[in-house]
């Protein structure tokens, strides 16, 4: 397993010199770094003070880096968080209950859309949408009056309206007709066995970097679009989101009905 950390000690130019005499010392002469915008930011400022031939890969749960259709995590991350979610299916049909689920997306809702299509739930709150309180409630209050005995709603923790707890305790004021739970997948979704996608992703995209790294490639990151790998400039990166495609919402809306 590979060992990660954030270090303050790198946000400082001291910091950032000692690690390049680091690389000297042991005769590193090219960085390969896997991470998200933060490490992506980190590895450009190094590329800029001392010009050490750098490639990014994008590796995050969240799936939201731009320039990459899918980063290094985010299925195995998912498919983590539809395995609970069904089992806690399970419980809120035999026991006739209301489900609050939490997952991971503090800026970025990915997990969540596809968890609630995957998952058949109600509704899916995640930050890119403002939907309002008063229309989750009314859609939970239709499935109620249509003696619907169980429901699942799945909540990215970055919601603009509240996290699970929140919502549930604001809904359990104002419900009659379902026993309300929550359950917080946490970092659950953090671990485990990588699915065959995220090995086969980062296999193809430890490939590139270094190809891209000995034909010249630098300050770039990795990704795949269109099942093709790709290049991107860190200015690209840093200046677009991977913003969720309108076919997913659409789509996560009709199911929810």
């Amino acid at each position: 397993i590979l060992k990660t950390a954030r270090s303050m000690e790198f946000r400082t130019p001291e910091g950032r010199e000692k690690a390049f005499r680091n690389l000297q010392k042991n005769g590193i002469d090219s960085l390969v770094a896997i991470g998200g915008d933060g490490t992506f930011t980190g590895l450009h400022k190094f590329y800029e003070e001392y010009k050490v031939p750098s490639v990014c890969i994008p590796g995050t749960i969240d799936n939201d880096l731009a320039g990459t259709d899918y980063t290094i995590g985010f299925d195995t991350a998912t498919n983590t968080a539809v395995e609970a979610i069904d089992k806690i299916r399970d419980t809120a049909i035999s026991h006739n209950r209301l489900f609050f689920i939490e997952v991971m997306g503090r800026n970025s809702g990915y997990i969540a859309i596809n968890c609630g299509i995957a998952g058949g739930a109600v509704a899916t709150i995640i930050p890119e949408e403002s939907l309002s309180m008063e229309e989750l409630f009314a859609k939970l209050d239709e499935g109620g009056k249509t003696n619907k005995k169980s429901s699942l709603i799945v909540v990215a923790e970055g919601s603009k309206i509240g996290g699970a707890i929140e919502l549930a305790k604001k809904f359990s004021e104002r419900n009659n007709y379902f026993d309300i739970k929550v359950t917080i997948l946490g970092h659950l979704q953090r671990g485990g066995t990588p699915t065959y996608f995220d090995r086969v992703l980062a296999s193809k995209m430890g490939v590139a970097a270094v190809e891209g790294l000995l034909n010249g490639k630098n300050d770039v990151m990795v990704g795949i679009q269109n099942g093709a790998i790709v290049y991107n400039s860190f200015d690209m990166i840093m200046t677009h989101h991977h913003e969720i495609d309108n076919e997913s919402l659409r789509i996560a809306k009709i199911l929810s009905i």
